[in-house]
């Protein structure tokens, strides 16, 4: 039977809304989907000349690109992807590898994905870290946030390998990382180091992740505190009280970015539930839950899919979502209510069902109606890991 036909037999068919509390059971499946996006986009996507991936298959060369800070001048005619997309396939490889401790996964990571975002690393500028386009092209802006994602996986990798030299990255971001930090608005880290305009919940809520992973490897103290006064300082300035979503930003002059995004309350979730697992403090778990149910509400929309059937539907930014799903999965584990895990699940399934393109690509509407041509990397790179974790659901 080919993979395609293996794969369309193990979807399940799309809920309106998943009630069901127990988690969905699609291990095979969800892996088999994972494994091969993750060789579909290392081959499409391919850069032969950098040993990177483009930004957009097919490569789209009137392709702008408006996530960088205000003000960046646009880089046109890039020939690789920028830092953040490229991230993604990091998060997903180290997912794959978790869940199957297939050696096949860490080899890619040695060999392939770990030797591209080296030519991202930043060794001119003090402190170290990734920035947000490769070194030959000469310097960039450095994000904050970029990193932050990067040293979790590196952490994520360590507690996976036992390989020093990745807890010393993770070490080494977490330093550039809090480099971040200052006493403007009582604290918080910055999102552009050459733009200190805001301080984001993209910045500080993942840092919070990062310092209880640090704490969890090494049972430093600094790293704890650290964690804690992070996650007080967001959450403070950025959680919306009506609901208990975060906020996008806060600005030095103290103007609320009222956005509110998929992965910011992801974060906070997540990082709640590991400030709950280390502290036995119930304050923590209940700000999860609390946030985790604001989110669902404030993010669920009812749609009418590809397919002409109705289905409520996360909102059109799949790497954002999956951020999300990482404190959906966390918290999950701990109250083992599985009915917003599932809900992503679903959508996801009913992306891959119904909306890949003749590439095998998907857009960043998984209900299959606003899809674009040009395929962003970090739109598939993130669903490798959407799929391996729901695959890990025991």
């Amino acid at each position: 039977m080919k993979l395609a036909s293996i794969l369309h037999c193990c979807v399940l068919a799309f809920c309106i809304c998943s009630c069901n509390k127990q988690p969905v059971q699609q291990t095979n499946g969800d892996i088999l989907i994972a494994d091969s996006l993750l060789n579909n986009i290392l081959t499409k996507y391919n850069v032969e000349k950098y040993g990177l991936l483009s930004e957009t298959y097919p490569v789209n060369p009137e392709n702008t690109v408006t996530y960088l800070a205000e003000g960046t001048e646009q880089k046109k005619g890039q020939e690789v992807s920028f830092l953040w997309p490229y991230s993604g396939m990091l998060s997903g490889c180290i997912s794959l590898y978790e869940v199957t401790g297939n050696e096949k996964y860490l080899k890619i990571l040695e060999e392939r994905i770990l030797p591209g975002l080296e030519k991202y690393w930043d060794d001119t500028r003090i402190p170290f870290c990734y920035q947000s386009y490769p070194m030959f092209n000469g310097e960039s802006d450095r994000f904050y946030d970029d990193n932050d994602w990067l040293a979790i996986d590196y952490c994520n990798l360590y507690a996976l390998t036992q390989n020093e030299r990745y807890l010393k990255k993770a070490e080494e971001l977490y330093a550039y990382i809090f480099s971040g930090w200052d006493d403007m608005l009582g604290g918080g880290i910055y999102w552009c180091e050459q733009k200190k305009t805001s301080k984001n919940t993209c910045s500080n809520a993942p840092a919070t992740v990062l310092c209880m992973k640090l704490y969890n490897l090494t049972k430093d103290r600094k790293y704890l505190e650290q964690a804690v006064a992070t996650y007080n300082w967001t959450k403070a300035n950025l959680c919306d009280p009506a609901d208990h979503v975060y906020w996008d930003n806060i600005g030095l002059d103290k103007t609320i970015g009222k956005a509110k995004f998929t992965y910011n309350s992801g974060q906070m979730i997540q990082a709640g539930v590991l400030l709950y697992q280390a502290t036995s403090d119930e304050a923590f778990l209940k700000d999860a839950q609390n946030t985790a149910k604001g989110a669902y509400k404030h993010f669920l929309q009812k749609r009418t899919g590809i397919n002409g059937k109705d289905a409520y539907f996360y909102p059109s930014n799949p790497w954002f979502n999956v951020i999300l799903l990482r404190g959906l999965l966390a918290l999950a584990k701990v109250d083992n209510k599985y009915e917003f895990v599932n809900t992503m699940a679903d959508n996801a399934r009913y992306a891959w069902q119904y909306t890949r393109d003749e590439n095998g690509f998907l857009g960043n509407d998984w209900a299959g109606i606003d899809n674009k041509k040009f395929k962003w990397l970090l739109d598939n790179a993130c669903m490798i890991e959407l799929f391996a974790e729901t695959g890990n659901i025991q």
